[in-house]
């Protein structure tokens, strides 16, 4: 398997998900906008490259689109395994998004080769 190194390096994330494969919108923590390893100021001065947008169905980013498969919930963290289209072609992976007490992510592929924390925008 491919690292999933540009995963959220420059987070890319959407495909086409079942609906039994994600959760319900309303249910699923980690919907919002979100910048990558700096704090989301939300008023449209955040670079491109560091916006993440995820959903009950994808991560999309400036890189691509990721598609959750399957999701599992475990305490304060969300296992995933995703397939994602980049530029240089599809990949799957399995990836831990952990929810932090000051409101932001913490992100770790399966392999351990890349940690990003996500601060979520304001609304």
């Amino acid at each position: 398997m491919r690292v999933i190194h540009p995963l959220i390096c420059c987070i890319g994330l959407a495909l086409t998900a079942s609906a039994a494969a994600a959760p319900a919108q309303d249910d699923f923590p980690l919907t919002g906008n979100y910048t990558q390893n700096v704090p989301c100021k939300g008023d449209g001065s955040d670079p491109a490259e560091l916006q993440v947008k995820i959903s009950a169905q994808q991560i999309d980013s400036k890189v691509g689109v990721c598609t959750f498969l399957d999701t599992k919930r475990n305490g304060k963290s969300i296992n995933a395994h995703v397939e994602c289209k980049f530029p240089a072609g599809p990949l799957m992976g399995d990836v831990t998004f952990t929810i932090q007490a000051d409101n932001t992510i913490k992100f770790l592929d399966r392999d351990q080769n890349y940690r990003s924390v996500l601060y979520r925008c304001p609304q």
